[in-house]
């Protein structure tokens, strides 16, 4: 039994080295295929047992959009009728029942023609499901969500992933716009890592009003933005200007400061970041706010170079929590390639101090 992991395309060789990875620390043997460009990367396993006792999630992942075991592979669908064949593929796993269905596609040149296919053959598909009883009446996020993703129109594979282990949106894409108002198109980011590396809970324990935050390299202000409009009071550091936008929410104070030499006068509950600058010193900086307690949580991104990006994002995240932990701070995080990054990662980082 193999799985499917949905990444940017472009980062298939990235997917495809951290699923190797994650599969090796859980004694599972096998190898990924993956073609550039793509937007998908497939794992063989030599043994079905190991995958199915042993599950890995998305949220194990970097680089991985979508996570999900394949239960079948169907490479010849009539377009007259898929639905059978699937349905025929379904009982053939055996009594499987489902709570969620979602139909998405890679998210590369070739298949995003894939996209009106898709949303179309979702409501065909569900109620047929339901008839057969292999699809509850109502979603139930406590059982397993079945998985059709299109390769092409006549190329699918039915696949599941474990209760709460998959993306909310197809393909892992959210959709999100640009709030009203915003300086750049950054904001988009920010938002994205809140709603994406932190739960309903999380969000309203980590974000209450009131709350106080730095971010570091602002300019023009976007992920201040973001902060402000749940109303965080936030410390603004950048030698360049801040869009009007931003300074009129009124939560918001800009300080012409260095970001890798500035540093509060007290404790915040937030650290944002987003600067342009080698990753290396982006996260050596970042540990730099946990080991003299001038955070409590951060949020920042780190720019990747343009080969060995898969062993780059390891060597940074290991520096940041080995100077941490020396220090006696130790410190959780949770990584991905969120959909509006490019060339970089999010990392949000938290301590219980």
């Amino acid at each position: 039994m193999n799985l499917l992991i949905l990444c940017r395309p472009g980062f298939e060789p990235e997917a495809a080295a951290e699923i190797a990875d994650a599969t090796a620390r859980r004694d599972i043997s096998g190898y990924p295929e993956a073609t550039r460009g793509e937007g998908w990367v497939r794992f063989h396993a030599f043994d079905d047992g190991a995958v199915r006792g042993k599950a890995i999630s998305a949220s194990d992942l970097i680089f991985a959009r979508q996570c999900v075991r394949i239960l079948a592979d169907l490479p010849d669908l009539d377009p007259a009728d898929r639905i059978t064949p699937m349905l025929d593929a379904l009982r053939d796993c055996g009594d499987m029942r489902f709570g969620e269905l979602i139909v998405e596609h890679p998210d590369s040149d070739t298949a995003r023609p894939l996209a009106g296919l898709a949303r179309s053959f979702g409501n065909a598909l569900r109620p047929a499901l339901r008839r057969a009883e292999i699809l509850s009446n109502q979603p139930d996020a406590g059982m397993y969500c079945l998985h059709v993703c299109f390769l092409s129109s006549r190329h699918a594979l039915l696949g599941l992933s474990q209760p709460g282990d998959h993306r909310v949106w197809p393909q892992g894409i959210p959709r999100l716009r640009v709030p009203k108002h915003a300086p750049s198109r950054s904001a988009q980011k920010l938002e994205e890592a809140l709603e994406s590396l932190m739960g309903e809970e999380e969000r309203a324990q980590w974000l209450k009003p009131g709350m106080s935050a730095v971010d570091l390299g602002a300019a023009p202000g976007g992920w201040s933005f973001i902060l402000a409009r749940r109303n965080i009071h936030v410390t603004a550091i950048d030698n360049g200007p801040l869009s009007e936008s931003v300074l009129g929410t009124g939560l918001v104070r800009h300080l012409r400061a260095d970001g890798f030499t500035w540093s509060p006068p007290q404790p915040v509950d937030w650290m944002v970041c987003d600067m342009v600058e080698q990753p290396r010193r982006v996260a050596a900086r970042m540990a730099d706010w946990f080991v003299h307690g001038w955070c409590r949580r951060a949020i920042f991104n780190l720019k990747l170079p343009m080969k060995k990006r898969y062993a780059e994002v390891v060597a940074n995240l290991s520096d940041f929590h080995n100077r941490c932990e020396n220090a006696g701070v130790p410190v959780q995080t949770r990584a991905r390639q969120l959909y509006h990054d490019r060339e970089e990662i999010t990392v949000l980082a938290w301590t219980g101090r």
